[in-house]
């Protein structure tokens, strides 16, 4: 197998894209890879006793062709069997490097047309880390997607699930962040 082939296969297989190899990055000034997220952005309810705000994010070269944005939070260790979505935003202009903090509030900071979906906690926009007490600590992932379509069009009451489905069909490349949180 030719090298490149081999590399792109390698990415592939890890999840990774050529337009993240190539320099598609997020960054936060509130989340940090791989380390503890703040208080600031842990859920107010079910037990938990956070900010609920979410963080500021920027991105930056994304891939050739893209036409809007969508940036999703997601706990792959909630005892689910399918993980909980924290966030879902869709229909971000191409435009857009980034969201301001406290954009996933009712009152959120959101660019024109910018929709944010209703998540696992019931409600549309951001809702912070929650695990179980006792739990080991969850992982969030912070992901920017770079989309080759202007807009997904879902319902207005779309589950993360469709719009995750809308996603895959029509990313050119993704962006994450990763970090924990644990009570």
């Amino acid at each position: 197998m030719h090298a490149v082939a081999r590399y792109t296969a390698a990415l592939t297989l890890l999840g990774a894209s050529l337009a993240h190899a190539g320099g598609f990055t997020l960054s936060s000034p509130d989340v940090a890879n791989g380390k503890k997220l703040a208080d600031a952005q842990v859920f107010s309810g079910f037990g938990c006793t956070g900010g609920n705000v979410s963080p500021a994010l920027s991105w930056k070269n994304a891939p050739a062709g893209t036409k809007s944005f969508a940036v999703t939070v997601y706990d792959p260790d909630a005892p689910t069997g399918s993980g909980w979505w924290h966030w879902v935003v869709i229909n971000l202009p191409a435009d857009a490097t980034g969201l301001p903090q406290g954009a996933g509030s009712s009152k959120g900071d959101l660019p024109a047309g910018a929709v944010q979906i209703r998540t696992d906690f019931g409600a549309a926009g951001f809702g912070g880390a929650c695990p179980p007490k006792g739990d080991k600590p969850h992982r969030y992932i912070f992901t920017v997607y770079a989309l080759k379509t202007d807009k997904l069009d879902v319902p207005a009451d779309a589950t993360p699930a469709l719009v995750g489905y809308n996603l895959h069909f029509n990313t050119l490349g993704k962006a994450s962040l990763t970090a924990r949180y644990g009570r």
